[in-house]
């Protein structure tokens, strides 16, 4: 079994305890009740000068600890300050350390929208993603068990007013590309071997629908890249490792946006 399949069963497992103690329909409820305005992410990516989704996780199944002491605030805010065009908040915590309340903290210092990143299988999920203070969630096709799953989530989160990003990582599954998906990311790590490898951004770039916002993520960690991605279309970019490494992350991103100027 690999890594990908070993986290979708703890997903399960851990949905099912969740929900013997709160149901969907109860989490539903609060979820329509958060009238809290949502900030457009397609919309920052296209007004924004750099255009990086800065990522905010403690650890990973490939890397094990990255940074397991910086603050969740702090580095969110710094990272907005510096100009990110939003923030991802890993909120697993089997495999990433992270969980719902980091969100929770990022949202009550982020000024740029906040992506709630996990691996999303059900819309129980996306009730908590809401509630917790995203403004959008992540959805991956290699997570999905259909198109049609992967269809119904997105349905699902626009109806609670959240934008979706979905993750492709080959051709095969550009099929999963539907309406209501507002930006199409390109994984550049292959979940089941965690191998990165920016050619896979490079090779896909023509083959997404010309209408689709494009987001290249993992395995960046010069401004060249940024610059060559920018050439063929991509205008989101999702970083997180090579930030968090740092003992100070935010600077580690302010750093990085001065060169890329």
């Amino acid at each position: 079994m690999n890594v990908l399949d070993k986290i979708l069963d703890s997903k399960r497992e851990k949905l099912n305890e969740l929900k013997k103690y709160r149901s969907f329909a109860d989490i539903r409820n609060e979820a329509e009740a958060v009238n809290r305005p949502v900030i457009s992410f397609s919309e920052s990516l296209k007004n924004s000068d750099t255009g990086i989704i800065a990522e905010f996780k403690r650890r990973s199944p490939s890397k094990g600890a990255i940074n397991e002491t910086a603050s969740v605030e702090n580095v969110v805010a710094g990272y907005a300050a510096a100009g990110a065009a939003a923030v991802s908040v890993l909120t697993d915590g089997e495999y990433f350390g992270g969980s719902t309340a980091d969100l929770v903290n990022a949202r009550k210092v982020s000024t740029v929208p906040l992506l709630r990143k996990d691996f999303i299988i059900d819309g129980y999920q996306i009730c908590e993603a809401k509630i917790a203070g995203a403004d959008f969630i992540l959805l991956i096709a290699a997570a999905m068990d259909s198109v049609s799953q992967c269809k119904d989530l997105a349905d699902f989160a626009r109806l609670l007013g959240l934008e979706i990003l979905l993750e492709i990582h080959g051709e095969s599954e550009l099929d999963f590309i539907s309406a209501g998906v507002n930006a199409v990311g390109v994984n550049n790590r292959n979940l089941k071997t965690f191998v990165t490898d920016t050619a896979i951004s490079v090779n896909l770039a023509a083959k997404i629908p010309e209408n689709c916002i494009k987001v290249s993520e993992s395995g960046i960690s010069n401004p060249e890249t940024v610059k060559q991605l920018k050439n063929i279309g991509y205008c989101g970019f999702l970083m997180g490792e090579n930030f968090m490494k740092e003992s100070d992350p935010a600077k580690a991103f302010a750093c990085f946006v001065n060169k890329l100027k």
